[in-house]
């Protein structure tokens, strides 16, 4: 199945790597530390990025992007050590959770996602160690971003606004475009289901589509109240996501609602 972007925006974002000339708190050059509510408009290019020099914007104007948590890399972090992705994945997962009130489920199935960001070798020889989280509206396969409201926290608490919940509109879950449920769509995710946990070794590719395949048959069929006949999809995600901590795959049923 093809992973849906929003999620591999979060896991992939070390895979390349910018320049940036921005010394805004947690811009790429800078060495002060990132500001938790600082905003800036990203786009989906710079979803891919290691670093990131877009110059923070005041959060009551337009917006893609805040900034909703931060920390420091432990003594002895290499730049390009592959582990960071990991160390970074927990925490931001967690706090992104708590900040927009939605559990580890419902976070994979808004339109809304995270990014983070580390410092620019410049300022990284200079001693610079921290990380930046952004909460973004929409991932790197994106023809946009959708534009945050002026403080994003607690949008998925109680019943999130369709806006913010993610629907898919084609033949298929592979082939559609992903779209926020306010819009025209085939699909919605509607559930997700866990395929492993904490610790385990990744099982390998077919072992997880199975998985995927078997559990969301009966999860949303559930979820449509077992009708005789009904269509879903799946979305799995491979061996750089689970490294990264995620252990879900998420299950799509065939619906205008």
């Amino acid at each position: 199945m093809r992973r849906t972007p929003l999620l591999v925006a979060v896991l992939l974002c070390a895979l390349a790597a910018c320049s940036s000339g921005s010394t805004d708190p947690g811009s790429a050059d800078s060495l002060k530390a990132p500001v938790d509510g600082t905003c800036r408009n990203l786009t989906p290019a710079d979803l891919v990025s290691t670093t990131n020099a877009t110059s923070t914007v005041d959060c009551t104007r337009a917006h893609t992007a805040e900034t909703f948590t931060h920390g420091a890399f432990p003594a002895g972090a290499a730049l390009d050590d592959e582990k960071l992705g990991g160390y970074v994945y927990p925490r931001c997962s967690t706090a992104f959770e708590k900040y927009l009130g939605g559990d580890d489920s419902l976070v994979l199935r808004a339109t809304v996602t995270w990014a983070w960001f580390r410092p620019s070798k410049k300022a990284w020889k200079k001693g610079a160690r921290w990380y930046r989280c952004d909460v973004v509206g929409g991932g790197e396969q994106s023809p946009s971003l959708l534009r945050l409201p002026a403080k994003p926290k607690n949008i998925l608490l109680g019943k999130p606004d369709d806006k913010w919940m993610v629907c898919a509109n084609g033949p298929s879950v592979n082939e559609s475009p992903k779209v926020p449920c306010t819009q025209k769509h085939t699909w919605r995710a509607v559930t997700t289901i866990v395929v492993g946990r904490d610790g385990d070794p990744y099982p390998g590719d077919d072992d997880v589509e199975a998985r995927t395949r078997d559990y969301c048959s009966d999860s949303v069929g559930a979820w449509l109240n077992y009708p005789v006949d009904y269509d879903y999809g799946y979305t799995w995600f491979h061996e750089a996501e689970w490294k990264a901590g995620n252990r879900r795959s998420i299950c799509w049923a065939q619906t205008e609602k």
